[in-house]
């Protein structure tokens, strides 16, 4: 047991950490971890693989995603701010080397080998720009003589533009819709909002008439006799297999056949197999991780711990809510991982990051800050 009265690290963190949304977390690596012994194996073998070939692997990158979670679980808001700007600089360096040394899958250069070990670039980029432009944000409302906004677009451009050369639209329409989220969050007028989301339009209609497979995907989701639809209607018609309860653990025959089981469409894999009970239980895990953090955002005073915690709920709801959607057949296909539940190094590790640093910034402080600033001449001064 550790007391309240001890001042050592471990026990501060234990008092002020919210175990709930803790426990939440670990809740969906539990699951994801029991959805890739389900999903992975016959993926493993169409591969020639050994059959626990991702299982292992998933484990292996569970390992380093705890330890960066609960480290940057302990770290203060001043230090996580720091850490993103460096993680930044670096990961929009390496998004630009994918352009030039990246390997090419599919068309698109996402990747990066480094040591052995495949990275995605923009998997880091995207919490670490999400607390950069949350402090940008929180500096325009503290100091309007500072040029924050016009930074925090001119970072939005860079990531797009990097992101777009890729081509990654999912991950930029993702980036887009947050940065847009803390924009109007900050009390920016409703003219801009509306200015971006009309530029959000432009882009995806030059995608549309410009890039062949954006165009495709966009014409299959409206009309599937325009294409090949065999991906999403195996993972539809596991939903109407599986019924309420699932045929049972090994029993499903959707990953048996889909290329990306493990990965993309393990949400269909677990409505097959586990039911639409389990996935129920996991949308209600996603559900009550965002709406706890925004609560927290509510709550917080501080306009950077404020904006951090909004950027990063919302991202991750985003992502899990684009991934649940492609394989219920709501949305146009997009690759998006599952957040904890799918097969992804990269994913896991920079998702870990991105729910420490939530962790970190909804931890119970003392608001001795606002109170000397309260008391102090100048807000005393401003209130005569």
């Amino acid at each position: 047991m550790v007391s309240r009265i001890e001042r050592t690290p471990f026990a501060a963190w234990r008092w002020t950490v919210d175990r709930l949304m803790l426990a939440a977390i670990l809740g969906l690596m539990l699951a994801g971890v029991v959805l890739s012994l389900a999903a992975s194996p016959p993926v493993a073998v169409r591969l020639g693989l050994e059959p626990f070939y991702f299982v292992n692997r998933h484990i292996l990158f569970l390992v380093p995603a705890l330890v960066v979670m609960l480290t940057t679980s302990f770290l203060s808001p001043q230090q996580i701010r720091r850490i993103a700007v460096v993680v930044f600089a670096i990961s929009l360096v390496l998004l630009f080397l994918t352009l030039i040394y990246g390997a090419e899958v599919k068309g698109a250069r996402r990747w990066l080998m480094m040591l052995g070990i495949s990275i995605q670039p923009s998997e880091f980029l995207k919490p670490a720009f999400v607390v950069l432009v949350a402090w940008l944000f929180a500096e325009s409302a503290r100091r309007p003589e500072m040029p924050a906004n016009t930074i925090a677009f001119g970072l939005l451009a860079t990531v797009v533009v990097g992101l777009m050369l890729q081509p990654d639209f999912g991950q930029t329409m993702l980036i887009v819709a947050v940065w847009g989220a803390l924009f109007f969050l900050a009390g920016m007028r409703l003219i801009w909002v509306a200015g971006l989301g009309g530029a959000a339009i432009v882009g995806l209609s030059c995608a549309y008439f410009t890039v062949p497979h954006v165009a495709r995907r966009i014409k299959r989701f409206f009309d599937p006799a325009s294409g090949d639809t065999f991906n999403i209607d195996q993972a539809v018609e596991s939903f109407v297999r599986g019924g309420w309860f699932g045929r049972g653990p090994g029993e499903g025959t959707v990953k048996r056949i889909l290329p990306e089981s493990h990965a993309d469409f393990v949400f269909a894999v677990a409505a097959e197999e586990f039911g639409i009970a389990l996935c129920l239980v996991l949308l209600l895990l996603f559900a009550f991780i965002v709406l706890r953090s925004l609560l927290h955002a509510l709550r917080n005073h501080d306009p950077f711990q404020r904006f951090a915690v909004a950027g990063l709920a919302i991202l991750f709801g985003l992502q899990s809510a684009i991934n649940m959607a492609v394989n219920a057949h709501l949305i146009p296909a997009k690759g998006m991982t599952l957040p904890f539940v799918s097969y992804g190094g990269s994913s896991m590790v920079s998702l870990a990051w991105g729910m420490g640093m939530l962790l970190a910034l909804t931890r119970e402080r003392p608001r001795t800050n606002f109170m000397a600033a309260d008391r102090s001449p100048v807000a005393a001064g401003s209130r005569a």
